[in-house]
């Protein structure tokens, strides 16, 4: 049985730990690392950018570098702020007022943020920063951009979001009661509008940051600012084929899918896939783990599927180590956070090409790349070859074991040396070097 062949984890062993990445003490840090003022985003929510803005958090305070996290509370928290001081690392958290309004099920705006500038300009009085890094245009991205101009110190930005594809995506409800051809032109005139607002914001920035070379690329285009990659990592202890519990025996294979359940993320596609699949009397159930605004539209069209909310930890773990297949059919992520989890769990991902997922998985190896309409038949003839199935389980999670968080946060900081003043930041790499106009590294 396929499923007996997946309980092998022989091919995903951890290779030894260096002394290095063992023991931070041992890296080439040292007092010349830059004082970095953060201001994500996301923290607290479910996205990709609060869950790698933890991880860039738990870095810093791991090598102890000189690190001010500023960022809003948690939506379901006090209205109070807080200002934690450990060491090194600043902490520094403000409450969303009244007139904040939703933009997601966990993710919100506020508009008179401002009023927190007194603080935050104290604070950073005091912390001296030596650079801002943003990540977006949130109202927390926007006040790190003006207060950086205002002290005059270097600003770095990362890209997270594609929000000209979102805003396109959006804007389909309304598009869809226009003629085709009309409907097409004003589509790509709101995403090229979008996405020219958002290169004027991040052409602010000294040095950008983005997960894929392609959107490297788009940047440094739009922007004329150069751009390094900044991948993501993955907790190669939590996710791991180790954390299956499914019986061996069990015929119903499962796909899953974990995100946001919202437009965006092409999630009328897994309706299409279970119709399908249906037709061919495949034995499956799909596994949704997630929210988002179009759940209950899903839920009407998946009967049969087991929707779980939003899990994390050994809940999480344990979740995708029972998949069989990974599902995502989003055409708009930047990277694919999930996509990486999956892969490190032994699951093999089915990913469209087009966006950051494509650049994590190798087609026929560690997953499939296909346009929508093959999906299906391409989770038929994976589920109907349990040999090929299992080589792809043990190829996906060696793939993950390359993937360090450490290794992302250390590029992040060889590229921050761009655009301080003739110093040595160093972190115990080379510098990341941007990309050229094909996407490749100079």
């Amino acid at each position: 049985m396929v499923n007996g062949a997946n309980n092998d984890t022989s091919a995903c062993t951890k290779p030894a730990v260096s002394v290095s990445s063992a023991n931070p003490a041992n890296t080439a840090i040292s007092s010349a690392s830059p004082r970095v003022a953060y201001f994500p985003d996301s923290f607290h929510e479910v996205n990709g950018v609060a869950h790698t803005s933890r991880h860039f958090e738990a870095f810093a305070r791991r090598r102890n570098l000189p690190f001010l996290c500023v960022r809003a509370g948690a939506h379901s928290s006090s209205r109070a702020q807080a200002f934690i001081r450990e060491g090194n690392l600043w902490t520094l958290e403000l409450p969303r007022g009244f007139l904040s309004f939703a933009l997601e099920k966990d993710l919100r705006f506020d508009p008179a943020f401002l009023r927190h500038v007194p603080l935050i300009g104290e604070v950073l009085e005091q912390f001296r920063p030596d650079l801002i890094h943003i990540t977006g245009p949130s109202e927390v991205g926007i006040l790190g951009a003006a207060l950086a101009h205002h002290l005059r110190v270097p600003l770095a930005a990362s890209w997270h979001t594609n929000v000209h594809e979102y805003a396109a995506q959006r804007a389909n409800w309304l598009l869809r009661l226009m003629p085709r051809r009309q409907s097409a032109v004003t589509g790509q005139i709101i995403e090229d509008l979008a996405l020219a607002t958002a290169a004027r914001f991040y052409s602010a920035a000294q040095v950008l940051f983005a997960p894929n070379p392609g959107l490297c690329t788009l940047l440094e285009r739009a922007t004329g600012r150069p751009c390094h990659l900044m991948p993501r990592g993955v907790d190669a202890d939590l996710f791991h084929p180790s954390k299956r519990k499914r019986d061996p025996g069990d015929p119903v294979r499962i796909l899953g899918f974990v995100g946001r359940l919202s437009v965006e993320k092409n999630i009328g596609l897994l309706a299409e896939i279970n119709q399908e699949l249906l037709r061919n009397q495949e034995k499956f159930r799909f596994l949704i783990i997630g929210h988002g605004g179009d759940e209950p539209w899903l839920r009407e069209r998946l009967p049969q599927a087991e929707f779980t909310g939003v899990l994390r930890g050994e809940a999480l773990s344990a979740a995708y180590a029972s998949m069989d297949l990974f599902v995502f059919p989003s055409h708009t992520d930047t990277f694919g956070n999930v996509v990486l989890e999956a892969l490190a769990s032994g699951v093999p991902a089915i990913v469209t090409p087009d966006g950051g997922p494509r650049t994590i998985v190798r087609d026929g190896v560690t997953g499939r790349i296909i346009p929508d309409d093959q999906f299906a038949p391409a989770i038929a003839a994976l589920l109907a070859d349990p040999a090929r199935l299992a080589r792809m389980r043990h190829a996906a999670c060696a793939y993950a074991l390359t993937a360090s968080w450490d290794s992302v946060f250390e590029g992040i900081y060889s590229a921050y040396q761009t655009i301080l003043p003739q110093r040595e930041v160093a972190v115990g790499v080379n510098m990341n070097a941007p990309c050229s106009s094909s996407g490749e590294r100079r």
